[in-house]
């Protein structure tokens, strides 16, 4: 089959164990060579087809294009630049599954994602603002809360509702939430539906805190900071949580989402050496790499000097085969040079997507986590285990 740029990737029957991930996506039919379904395959069980050479003409920002496959690869036969940072580029393009909508631009009049949207002949596509749309899904009560809930709130009721975004800038092989990082298979809502909804769980729940996950969240900026609005304008009081990997936040964007109402975060911290955060992340650009793992530790550096009325927690991922315990204690040391006193929580990270050889941390393992991480001379340290949160 063909269509756009590719002849249809293939399937390899002997590595797929039906998952049904790359079922889920809208364009199984409508190959364009995006290489979405790459993403979500957790056995690399999807082969590229062969490229095809049909072409088309459109318009981009009023310039006339020869480009096959999406519309984001018109874009730069145009001689814009995507970029998986903000700023970096002309269109920022972090998930490449069409869930973030950040690289959306207008196509004869309709918003659309330039990642995944197959070309056709005659389109007329200008670049636009992010527009306040995100795909959202999996709303509902939440009993361990997130990095940034405070451990003790943890008792084992409802202690917030959640939803949680779709699209992610990391490639994490060991992702514990694939379908929601590398597809876009939820509603496709704004932000005021979001609040809705979330409040409106609230309300039946009473758990004082709502929470906005993923995936990745920050991605569209635009949604989230009006998203968190919403909110604050429907419940003055309630506690608005945003997990996140802290990849691309900023002081600019912190101070936004603070100013919007956000008043608890958890932020990851993948590593100290950019290594270790490649090989966690699943990135393989080193300069996206160090300015991702930049990105998360000055987010907590500037929380830490400039706002510490509001709640911090950080997530630090353990796993033999990913990070070392010299690495660990290294991380926590720097992290109790900032501040001592903020919660970390060690996440043991189990066999899961790509990584079902990963061998999950025992209970006592985890506990010489905890130690090293004392030893270095935090206060607050938690550690997820297989018997629960110690």
């Amino acid at each position: 089959m063909t269509s756009g740029g590719f002849r249809m990737f293939r399937r390899l029957e002997d590595r797929c164990r039906g998952c049904g991930n790359c079922r889920e996506l809208k364009c199984s039919e409508n190959c364009t060579g995006c290489r979405a379904c790459l993403l979500v395959c957790p056995e690399d069980a999807i082969l590229p087809g062969e490229p095809e050479t049909k072409e088309y003409t459109v318009a981009v920002n009023g310039r006339d294009v020869r480009s096959g496959g999406t519309v984001g690869d018109a874009l730069e036969g145009a001689g814009l630049r995507r970029a998986m940072i903000p700023g970096e580029g002309d269109v920022f393009s972090p998930c490449a599954s069409g869930a973030c909508l950040a690289c959306s631009v207008s196509i004869d009049g309709c918003i659309a994602p330039s990642c995944v949207t197959p070309l056709s002949e005659g389109m007329v596509i200008e670049t636009a603002p992010e527009p306040p749309l995100r795909y959202v899904s999996s709303f509902g009560p939440h009993t361990a809360g997130g990095v940034g809930t405070p451990f003790s709130e943890k008792t084992g009721a409802p202690v917030e509702v959640v939803c949680f975004t779709h699209g992610c800038n990391l490639r994490c092989p060991q992702c514990q939430n694939s379908q929601v990082a590398f597809t876009s298979q939820g509603n496709l809502l704004d932000p005021h539906e979001t609040a809705g909804i979330l409040m409106g769980l609230e309300s039946i729940y009473r758990t004082g805190t709502v929470t906005i996950s993923g995936g990745e969240c920050t991605l569209n900026r635009t949604w989230l900071s009006t998203t968190i609005r919403a909110i604050r304008e429907l419940k003055g009081d309630v506690n608005v949580h945003v997990d996140t990997n802290g990849t691309i936040l900023t002081p600019e964007y912190l101070d936004e989402l603070l100013d919007s109402g956000m008043n608890r975060i958890g932020i990851d911290l993948k590593g100290l050496r950019p290594e270790t955060f490649m090989e966690i992340s699943g990135l393989h650009d080193e300069k996206t790499a160090r300015v991702y793992l930049e990105n998360s530790w000055n987010a907590f550096r500037y929380l830490s000097e400039n706002h510490r009325d509001i709640f911090m927690g950080l997530g630090v991922p353990y796993s033999r085969s990913l990070i070392s315990m010299d690495e660990l204690s290294a991380m926590a040391s720097r992290i109790s040079s900032i501040n001592r006193d903020v919660q970390v929580t060690v996440l043991d990270y189990r066999p899961e997507f790509r990584r079902r050889d990963i061998e999950r941390p025992s209970e006592d393992e985890m506990m010489r986590v905890k130690d090293v991480m004392i030893d270095e001379g935090l206060r607050n340290v938690v550690v997820q285990t297989s018997a629960g949160f110690r």
